[in-house]
């Protein structure tokens, strides 16, 4: 895989909407280097110049991450810090030349390998890794118009293809967050399915702004002909099922969630799951009238008793629904930003109160809208006394929040930052057909709305017309205030808006600071 170098961006500029980041393709589990690797080693990383020399100065385990890290100090200016790590050093090395990547990315230097080890990592399929068609950027906030905006832009629906089309719109067109599992080393009898959809789907949608019909039915007929299922080039089927079989089964790609259980009586958390979605569940009886995603995700992960075990590069939700009619809600309001600081299983909480260091965690504050409206209700310990001295809290059972090891009992001159997440895509539904809703950019107008099958030329002999189209009418609408909102009559609501809250089924969020170290 290439990562272009526009795509790698200052630890500083984690927090702008303009950036988005590409994985560093795994590399050293293939030719089975990892003890060759040391602190002093000479190693190689794949970036979009090429094979990028550097030192290892660094390795070990960086803060909320599991696997083994390395950082890096390359021969050029293509690095992305200094050597350190959300303020911490871990290494010093010259501006620019530092990269923390996992230690499975790199690989020994090529200069003192031999040449059939060297070239087997970039050639295993015999073409050219550096060939344009494959390293495509996404598309660009500022080059949407001119390249994706249009009649016959998209991907071009055929046959029931639309879970396929609007699933892998949402993903590419726009983000990069799982482009890794484009070019990762996989199994080779489903090599085919990965070059069809990098250089039939991926490149054409990103270059050109078009799919053509043919290559969906392409890769359809690949899964197929694979015996997942035999009806796989005719009938509809549903996004996650469709996700789950190329992300799990054919690339094998690295769960991007992980998840423990957590019991809020004893304090514990369980072991670590992995998972590529989550399922919104929540209670019949809650007392959600119009909620958002950020609510929901909350409240769903109190009833299930899970915490997130670490930050996730990329995380896609699913709705609450029953069939393919009936709907919890009649409207839910996508969160722009998703704040998971207190859905971290081992992250440092701030009190809701003082903002000093919490130690408790309250589930039964968590309705509790006199805090605020949305949050785990995270106490100090004084706070906690004072809170639970009211009548109505005395039966409150909060319980002890589990913290890193030797951290510090205040925050000292500065509060950590909030981890928070961006919503890039919407998948939704109304009557089987599935659309999309794409954030290309930071304004409040940058949406765009995809339909694959938005018109049609001709009969049973003819073709659907795929359409994408600008919708800053949804910008309006998020900005509104909830009371506002809630009083709106969907058909009324104007353009495509209707469908974003109305029909919302898959919610597609990134992390802009965790994807380069993934």
């Amino acid at each position: 895989m290439k990562m272009s170098l526009d795509h790698v961006i200052k630890e500083a500029d984690f927090n702008k909407d303009e950036t988005e980041m590409m994985e560093i393709p795994e590399m050293a589990n293939d030719l089975g280097t990892h003890g060759a690797i040391g602190l002093g080693s000479m190693v190689e990383v794949l970036l979009g110049k090429g094979p990028v020399r550097a030192t290892v100065c660094w390795m070990g385990h960086l803060p909320g991450l599991t696997d083994t890290r390395v950082g890096l100090e390359l021969e050029e200016d293509y690095g992305v810090n200094d050597g350190t790590f959300r303020d911490v050093r871990y290494f010093t090395c010259p501006a620019k030349r530092g990269l923390f990547v996992k230690l499975s990315s790199c690989r020994p230097d090529a200069r003192f390998l031999g040449d059939s080890a060297a070239n087997r990592h970039f050639d295993h399929d015999g073409q050219d890794a550096s060939a344009p068609q494959a390293n495509v950027p996404p598309v660009a906030s500022e080059d949407v118009l001119r390249v994706l905006i249009g009649r016959m832009k998209g991907i071009q629906g055929h046959c029931n293809s639309c879970y396929m089309d609007s699933a892998l719109f949402s993903l590419f067109s726009c983000s990069s967050v799982v482009d890794s599992l484009l070019f990762k080393r996989i199994k080779r009898k489903d090599e085919a399915i990965q070059k069809t959809i990098l250089r039939d789907i991926v490149c054409p949608l990103r270059r050109d702004g078009f799919v053509a019909a043919q290559s969906v039915m392409k890769l359809r007929q690949l899964l197929q002909a694979r015996g997942h299922c035999p009806s796989y080039t005719t009938d509809e089927k549903d996004p996650e099922e469709f996700l789950t079989l190329i992300m799990q089964e054919v690339l094998c790609l690295e769960p991007p969630l992980k998840l423990k259980s957590f019991s809020q009586a004893k304090g514990i958390l369980g072991a670590v799951e992995s998972s590529y979605f989550y399922q919104i569940f929540v209670d019949y009886n809650n007392c959600l009238i119009l909620p958002t995603v950020q609510q929901l995700l909350e409240q769903s992960f109190h009833s299930s008793g899970v915490r997130l075990a670490e930050i996730p590069s990329c995380l896609i939700l699913t709705m609450p629904r029953s069939g393919k009619q009936f709907k919890m809600f009649p409207k839910i309001i996508p969160s722009l930003e998703l704040d998971i600081t207190g859905l971290l299983s081992d992250g440092p909480q701030q009190c809701v109160i003082c903002g000093e260091l919490a130690y408790l965690e309250c589930s039964e504050c968590l309705g509790e809208s006199v805090f605020s409206n949305t949050g785990f209700k995270h106490f100090c310990e004084k706070c906690s006394t004072q809170v639970h001295s009211h009548p109505c809290r005395q039966r409150h059972k909060p319980a002890c929040l589990h913290l890193p090891e030797g951290f510090p009992r205040h925050w000292g001159p500065s509060i950590p930052p909030r981890e928070k997440l961006e919503l890039f895509a919407v998948l939704c539904i109304e009557t089987s057909h599935y659309v999309s809703f794409v954030k290309h950019g930071p304004k409040a107008t940058d949406w765009i709305f995809f339909d694959s099958m938005a018109d049609r030329q001709g009969e049973s002999d003819g073709f659907n017309i795929p359409e994408v189209k600008a919708c800053t009418e949804v910008g309006r609408y998020l900005s509104m205030p909830l009371a506002e909102l809630a009083i709106q009559a969907p058909r009324q609501m104007e353009g495509v808006a209707k469908r974003l809250f109305c029909d919302g089924y898959m919610y597609l969020y990134q992390s802009p600071s965790m994807a380069l170290y993934r």
